[in-house]
């Protein structure tokens, strides 16, 4: 008896996890490592850092960041870039001449391998940009005869990825699993060897997301990696990446620096992100990064001066931040994308505040990444340029006010539920919210961050 009812059993299980993939199961869902619950991000950009644009010049700025609540470093793409094409003097970072290899303008395996190592050292991850969409039209799968990697035109001609003007690049066939299997492959070699801690997936979009399933099964195997994608899709937080970009926000933000969105668009976005991305998905929240730095402007450029009120807001919604270098020292020039062109850093003017701010988001788990914190319940007032937002996590609670504008504002709101005693941020006074209606005045783009 015991033996039929184990066969049953034995056989039932069999019918169902043979249906797992038709269910959708097949692929797990990834929490985020637990150490990335309150992590920050950095990109750097090697070639524009320093004056010598090297791995080298990089370590000793390791515990500045360090200090600053940096976590995790990302180095935009560490790979010699084609000649063929080229874009500019020095090429983009973007048109890889070979997967497998180190630029010879940043350094030598060597010099990158003490990198990663002096990164771990200081307490700090590292991850690396991966253009998997495309290489440069010269890169060596070329030259070794694989033209049928990539997309051809009728005749047989490499072709740059459709819609595009990126004649510096040739558009790769995800159809040939050979082509995949070296792709795979080059991005397990930076793992083993070098021992880095994951990626930031270039237009990962652009990639059929069962390459990345594929990608992040080979890698888990080699250590637990940490993967960001360039891309807003739920989906690819199903098995593949901890983070996607959060581009609509970002581009939220910048209308409302412009006067034409408030706190009601910030509200309505986070009434449809809330349905969208599963509770374990991080999104990526900046202010500037390279592509915004150089082709749509500065954050001075298109935030004005929400400057500091918009980094607050990237800070303490829901979300992991990203700050670009340059913005701890007030950096206010677009960076040329194909020559050298050295980030000035000034006077380090921006480090206390954005130390103190990272500070703030590690030591209060209501603000912290993801499933980790709390998603933020939103306080309509009556003005719609002052956003007000919760966010609380068991016994810590954190109350943000912001004026969206340029203009003094007042407001009034009923904060009863709300009411007791608070510290506040960076002051570390203290203020009590009462029962009833509060009203406030507010300076132009001023922040005020409550906690408890």
């Amino acid at each position: 008896m015991l033996s039929i009812i184990s066969n049953k059993l034995i056989l039932h299980l069999v019918i169902f996890f043979s249906f797992l993939p038709l269910l959708g199961l097949s692929q797990a869902k990834k929490k985020a490592p637990e150490w990335s619950k309150n992590a920050t991000m950095y990109e750097l950009n090697v070639r524009q850092f320093s004056k010598e644009g090297t791995f080298n010049a990089i370590i000793p700025e390791l515990p500045r960041l360090k200090k600053m609540g940096v976590d995790i470093i990302w180095l935009m793409p560490i790979h010699p870039i084609g000649v063929k094409n080229r874009k500019g003097t020095l090429g983009s970072y973007y048109a890889v001449k070979d997967y497998k290899a180190v630029n010879p303008e940043f350094g030598d395996e060597k010099s990158f391998k003490e990198l990663v190592d002096a990164t771990h050292a200081a307490g700090m991850k590292l991850i690396i940009d991966w253009v998997a969409n495309h290489s440069s039209p010269d890169n060596v799968w070329v030259e070794q005869g694989h033209k049928d990697w990539y997309t051809l035109d009728s005749v047989g001609n490499l072709q740059p990825t459709l819609g595009t003007d990126w004649w510096d690049v040739a558009d790769l066939n995800y159809d040939n699993k050979e082509m995949r299997k070296a792709m795979i492959e080059a991005m397990e070699f930076w793992v083993k060897k070098y021992d880095i801690d994951g990626y930031r997936c270039d237009v990962a979009g652009w990639v059929p997301v069962d390459f990345w399933e594929d990608v992040r099964q080979a890698l888990d195997k080699i250590k637990p990696v940490f993967m960001l994608a360039e891309d807003e899709g739920p989906h690819l937080h199903n098995a593949a990446f901890d983070v996607t970009y959060a581009w609509e926000l970002h581009h939220v933000m910048n209308k409302i620096a412009k006067g034409t969105m408030n706190a009601d668009s910030v509200i309505a976005y986070f009434d449809r992100e809330k349905n969208r991305f599963p509770n374990h998905a991080y999104r990526l929240n900046f202010t500037s990064n390279h592509d915004e730095n150089s082709w749509n402007g500065t954050e001075f450029e298109r935030l004005g001066g929400g400057v500091e009120a918009f980094a607050v807001f990237a800070a303490t919604i829901y979300g992991m931040p990203l700050i670009y270098n340059g913005q701890e020292s007030s950096f206010n020039r677009r960076l040329k994308f194909f020559e050298k062109d050295e980030i000035d850093w000034n006077n380090y003017d921006k480090e206390k505040f954005y130390t103190a701010l990272f500070a703030f988001k590690k030591l209060n788990p209501a603000l912290w990444n993801g499933g980790y914190g709390s998603f933020p319940s939103f306080i309509k007032t009556d003005n719609p340029n002052v956003l007000i937002y919760e966010r609380k996590q068991e016994f810590n609670s954190v109350l943000v006010i912001l004026n969206l504008s340029s203009d003094k504002q007042s407001y009034s709101v009923d904060l009863s539920w709300l009411s007791g005693d608070y510290k506040k941020f960076l002051s570390r006074g203290k203020a009590k919210i009462k029962k009833g209606l509060t009203k406030g005045k507010l300076k132009s783009w001023e922040y005020q961050i409550l906690y408890k």
